[in-house]
């Protein structure tokens, strides 16, 4: 009864609870959170200090008392009550400026493809523990392609490579559902390591995480670009111990991220091996469509291109592809009943039924 009182002074949400960054995305308002899923704790009294980039700048920098945690591992919940509380702390955020002092949002969130059943009922009862009162969870390829703008209900095939930060799912769509995938855990943090791992083999320099993420934005491509680009990478020398710097160029970072984007594209073909002939016609006619912060990374569509010899072109802000699908959804009830998981929470009431 209280929640649905609340709720009707409640702003609905759409999450995209991702291993890098927690997108989320408010009816009437459009994209109101993008934050890092990073979050800081005093170890001594469980108290939450910081939560999304206010974390984030703390990761390597804190005191033996203070642990800044990334809660989700390649898509899923590894800590589950540092989620809760990075979930109430969003929500709470959104409602910040409205009367409400006790929110009961409807929420819909994107979990990974390969999502098991207990996994699942730990996001449903992580966002219904922040405050939710209802709880939808939608397969995240299929709330990118909606982003998108890809037509998924119609009977054509539509590819979807959705490289996360802790995951690369890929996906063929037709009909409302996913006919044919791959998820694997290869994506944004995978190059990152990739990086850390060049660097400490090659220069003897030990690097940290952050900047090596910055070395891939600035200058880390999957394919030969056209002007050379540099940058500084500094760490600390293993040898002396002391700080040290070099300039690396794109050749060699790409050297250092080919595996990984080596195993993205065998996998896109693979993917594409197992889909029925009829709807890898419609794909080779219409092409492959690249979402979520990977494909940022310079030349990956060509590269996924030459190799399938298929169209590849990446969506308008890719970034926000799921959580923008998630919005879409959040105006369209029927079509959310329609691609929705089912709920844990359906499967432990039918069960208590059936023992009453």
């Amino acid at each position: 009864m209280f929640n649905s009182f609340f709720g009707k002074f409640s702003t609905d949400l759409g999450i995209d609870l991702g291993t890098a960054n927690t997108l989320v995305y408010c009816r009437e308002k459009g994209i109101v959170i993008n934050e890092p899923s990073v979050v800081s704790m005093n170890t001594r009294t469980g108290q939450i200090l910081a939560v999304g980039n206010a974390a984030k700048d703390m990761i390597g920098k804190t005191p033996g008392h203070i642990s800044t945690v990334k809660p989700l591992v390649n898509g899923i919940i590894s800590d589950f009550e540092v989620t809760e509380k990075m979930l109430r702390f969003f929500i709470d955020k959104v409602h910040r400026d409205s009367f409400v002092f006790l929110p009961r949002p409807r929420v819909i969130i994107g979990v990974p493809l390969d999502i098991t059943e207990v996994e699942r009922k730990a996001v449903e009862d992580a966002a219904m523990n922040a405050g939710a009162r209802e709880v939808f969870l939608i397969e995240e390829p299929m709330a990118a392609a909606i982003g998108a703008r890809l037509p998924i209900t119609d009977p054509v095939g539509n590819m979807i490579v959705d490289i996360g930060g802790g995951t690369t799912e890929i996906a063929v769509i037709s009909l409302g559902g996913v006919v044919t995938w791959k998820s694997l855990p290869v994506a944004g943090e995978a190059l990152n390591k990739n990086i850390v791992q060049y660097a400490r083999d090659n220069f003897n320099l030990l690097l940290g995480e952050k900047v090596a993420e910055s070395i891939k934005i600035k200058i880390g491509a999957a394919a030969p670009l056209d002007e050379p680009l540099q940058v500084e990478m500094r760490g600390r020398d293993m040898i002396s111990g002391l700080p040290k710097e070099i300039i690396v160029n794109d050749d060699q970072i790409r050297e250092a991220m080919s595996r990984s984007i080596r195993t993205i594209v065998e996998n896109v073909k693979a993917a594409l091996e197992i889909t029925p002939p009829e709807l890898v016609a419609d794909i080779y006619e219409r092409g492959i469509v690249l979402a979520g912060g990977g494909a940022l990374l310079k030349g990956i569509d060509k590269v996924i291109s030459q190799a399938t010899e298929i169209p590849v072109r990446i969506a308008d802000d890719p970034l926000t592809c799921v959580v923008r699908g998630t919005g879409v959804l959040l105006d369209n009830p029927d079509l959310l009943k329609d691609i929705a998981l089912p709920s844990s929470q359906e499967g432990i009431n039918e069960k208590r039924s059936a023992y009453a």
